[in-house]
């Protein structure tokens, strides 16, 4: 599953190669991807003859921003009612999501390639733009191409742009989905799972203290509490252990064991961990790609993610896989404790 690094990584080419687009039209050959509560025609009326202002995300989520072009007609009656009778908001009102401020990546435009995501925005309901939402999943890819490329088998939305360009959704497992919010409504209230997530690594708000509270009393290993996205937005299975081997904790070792030091380590890892790939463009194993469909080359440099059997790069040890809440785990016995 594409993790924050790999969205991350979507996410910039998406801003580089889609910003101040116009969609144009689009065709679904997947109904079920679309997740939102409207039907393919009300999606397609949505965002027709909009404007990809920006891209964020939040954890694995893509966000991207629609302003109506000039040329376009404003959101149908039809549908305006569609939305009024969703009854999840209401102009200028942000919708509770259990207490926690909502917050997005702002992509900038200049995020070419490896600088650290350093900038975070709150989205609210209120806002004249509407929202596409996207979510990979397990397989799904966002690739940039011509019109007149061949589609892939896996092919499951098109949306088309000028210059005979498109984004295409390829999903192969069929787990991801996408979304329009209309104007006015929080995205939160709409997009399943997004405003339940915790704070993003990249913001403020993942402290050292942030860590401790979210962590402490769970009786659980703590590879589990990672892979939680309402304890770290964006994590996965693959930094949640590179990023313990990095702070030399052992996956199966309970919150409730961990040490404050252990803890400062581990934010500090995660981060240092989260950076790392993304200057690398993500990880590729099976089924990740940028936007240009380019593999990424994280994996040939991970510390112990997919590496069972091989020598540990610190001491050259053999790293350990084992099985952890039904999900594999990666370590070194000598390098963690």
């Amino acid at each position: 599953m594409p993790e924050l690094p790999e969205v991350e990584t979507v996410r910039r080419g998406l801003n580089q190669l889609t910003l101040n687009q116009e969609i144009t039209g689009g065709d679904v050959l997947l109904d079920r991807t679309l997740a939102h509560p409207f039907s393919v025609e009300d999606f397609f009326t949505g965002i027709k003859g909009s404007v990809i202002t920006i891209w964020h995300r939040r954890g694995k989520y893509l966000l991207a921003e629609l302003s109506l072009s000039p040329s376009s007609p404003r959101q149908s009656p039809p549908l305006r009612e569609a939305a009024a009778r969703l009854q999840v908001g209401k102009p200028g009102r942000q919708i509770p999501t259990e207490g926690k401020r909502q917050m997005l990546y702002l992509g900038r435009p200049q995020d070419r390639t490896g600088s650290p995501p350093a900038v975070l925005a709150p989205h609210s309901a209120g806002s004249s733009s509407s929202t596409l939402g996207v979510h990979l999943r397990m397989t799904g890819q966002l690739l940039w191409l011509h019109r007149d490329e061949p589609l892939h088998k896996h092919t499951r939305v098109r949306l088309f742009f000028g210059d005979e360009r498109e984004l295409r959704f390829v999903d192969q497992r069929t787990f991801g989905q996408m979304w329009w919010v209309p104007p006015e409504v929080a995205p939160e209230s709409i997009i399943t799972g997004l405003g339940k997530l915790a704070v993003d690594p990249f913001s403020a708000e993942f402290s050292v203290e942030y860590l401790a509270l979210k962590l402490r009393n769970r009786r659980r290993p703590i590879k589990t509490a990672l892979l939680d996205q309402s304890v770290v937005a964006g994590l996965g299975n693959i930094y949640a252990d590179e990023a313990l081997f990095l702070s030399g904790i052992l996956p199966e070792t309970l919150c409730t064991h961990l040490q404050p030091e252990q803890i400062e380590r581990l934010r500090s890892c995660i981060i240092q961990v989260l950076k790392a790939s993304i200057e690398a463009g993500g990880t590729t194993f099976s089924n990740f790609l940028n936007v240009k469909g380019v593999n990424g080359n994280y994996g040939g440099v991970a510390w112990v993610y997919n590496r069972a059997g091989e020598p540990c790069r610190a001491c050259g040890r053999a790293i350990q896989r084992t099985r952890l809440a039904g999900r594999s785990s990666h370590y070194c016995v000598q390098c963690q404790r």
